[in-house]
């Protein structure tokens, strides 16, 4: 894996997202998609506040954070100062964390349950909120990932208008961990190929229109099987100090 640099000052965060930017709009350019299409979400998981800071200042106006708690933390530590920064919630979701996501959170890209959608829904029916939802597959079959299985996925979305505060957007995996391209590029395509599905038998028709996938090791893949939001973390601010398994349990992977 890349060795990816701490980026420790605003100019760095700058140059870090202007490559990413990059390289999002060649990817394009090879499948012949408008980069207008494709959202960067930069992922600020284990990150401190400070740092947070200056991605701000860098014009970084929205963070993906895997932990709740830690991520309610941040916003409260930065909502005064930032009030149109928003906060994307990509990790597995317990239903007594459900009022802090509730509370703060723009979006959430894990759903995999009925029990959460439930609690959450209870949560913004009473603060009068919505909460834009992904629901997470786990697309390249591997036990220690979180999500729905394929065949879950229409049944499931079908069941999600009985909870009017989420307004169900789309969908989100984290493909296989492997450098091996043409594994990785099959769990993208089964994605696009589930929200098309998703599109012609459900309710929703074409507001599920998004496709949460690729990381900072796979991004341009996703881009070109159709990605609207790649979410990195590590090409941005640096290398974790300490290896995933110490900030997060199975079932969640680096960004």
């Amino acid at each position: 894996m890349t060795a990816f640099q701490p980026a420790l000052t605003t100019e760095d965060l700058r140059r870090n997202l202007a490559a990413i930017r990059a390289r999002i709009d060649a990817a394009c350019a090879r499948s012949g998609r408008d980069p207008q299409e494709v959202r960067l979400l930069p992922v600020s998981k284990t990150v401190e506040v400070e740092r947070l800071r200056l991605a701000y200042a860098a014009g970084v106006r929205e963070m993906g954070e895997n932990k709740v708690q830690e991520a309610h933390g941040k916003w409260q530590a930065m909502r005064e100062a930032m009030p149109d920064l928003r906060w994307c919630l990509i990790g597995h979701l317990q239903t007594n964390k459900a009022k802090f996501v509730a509370e703060f959170a723009s979006e959430f890209h894990a759903l995999d349950s009925l029990r959460v959608a439930q609690a959450l829904d209870t949560r913004l029916q009473a603060l009068g909120r919505s909460l834009d939802v992904l629901v997470q597959v786990n697309t390249s079959g591997e036990a220690s990932k979180f999500g729905l299985e394929p065949a879950e996925v229409v049944p499931f979305v079908q069941a999600l208008p009985a909870f009017g505060a989420l307004k169900v957007r789309g969908l989100m995996t984290l493909a296989m961990h492997t450098t091996e391209e043409a594994r990785v590029r099959r769990c993208f395509v089964l994605l696009r190929q589930l929200r098309e599905r998703l599109q012609q038998e459900t309710a929703y028709g074409g507001a599920i229109a998004q496709l949460s996938m690729g990381m900072s090791g796979d991004f341009e893949w996703a881009v070109e099987e159709g990605s609207t939001t790649v979410r990195v973390g590590q090409a941005i601010f640096g290398a974790r100090a300490l290896p995933d398994s110490h900030y997060w349990p199975e079932g969640s992977a680096p960004a």
